[in-house]
């Protein structure tokens, strides 16, 4: 089984929840699709309710995640002989952890695997990809991002194309090899080649790898080969 997922969240520190969770399951062709709105205990800030349009009225009467359908779900498939495929994994999974779900299946993230597999692409944000990749002509009808069902559903399209360059078990395989990366993504050299600026402005990255705690791990590891 394949079980495509997004969530959303209150935000993105460890002390954030889940407040919207999509799955889309498919099985020797059959499809099952699940989204929910959940209430873990957590407000939703402004910011946040800004970016998925989800508001604290909207959730007020909402279970938690243990107690609806998709956590159940989940629970029923939690094996080997399920992969869980979402875009930028490690964050679901941590987020699914926090509360109360430890994934024991196979996973696939489709943001590594496109940077194994596609690395010309200027940006790997799912929304930036379904437009560069046209993946929005697969859609039958305008999905609205940072909507769970509507990410999970790029996500799918995403995994789908991404079949054309690398098989089913080596996206699997790629989600856990890090990522030689050759341009920076954000900050002031946005764009820029990460070796051409290792060259005139080594001590930009050497702050990177001090002062940015969260830094992305491919980001980390390309960093640290093109300053080496």
């Amino acid at each position: 089984m394949l079980i495509f997922l997004d969530l959303e969240t209150t935000g993105l520190e460890d002390a954030d929840k889940i407040c919207s969770i999509a799955l889309i399951a498919v099985e020797n062709g059959v499809q099952n699709i699940l989204y929910e709105l959940l209430n873990e205990g957590k407000k939703i800030p402004p910011k946040a309710s800004s970016i998925h349009h989800i508001t604290n009225e909207m959730i007020k009467d909402k279970v938690d995640f243990k107690s609806c359908e998709s956590y159940k779900f989940l629970q029923e498939y939690n094996n080997i002989n399920a992969t869980l495929i979402a875009h930028n994994i490690k964050f679901d999974l941590k987020k699914l952890s926090a509360s109360g779900l430890e994934w024991k299946g196979q996973i696939l993230d489709t943001l590594r695997a496109t940077k194994h597999l596609i690395p010309e692409c200027e940006f790997f944000s799912l929304q930036v990809l379904r437009y560069e990749l046209q993946l929005y002509k697969k859609e039958e009808e305008t999905l609205v991002a940072h909507n769970a069902l509507g990410d999970a559903k790029v996500v799918k399209y995403l995994y789908e194309y991404l079949l054309d360059f690398a098989s089913h078990e080596k996206m699997c395989e790629l989600s856990f090899k890090k990522v030689l990366l050759e341009k920076l993504e954000f900050g002031k050299y946005a764009g820029r080649y990460i070796e051409e600026i290792a060259l005139s402005e080594r001590s930009y990255l050497e702050w990177m790898l001090s002062n940015i705690s969260d830094l992305d791990e491919d980001l980390h590891y390309s960093i640290m080969h093109h300053l080496s």
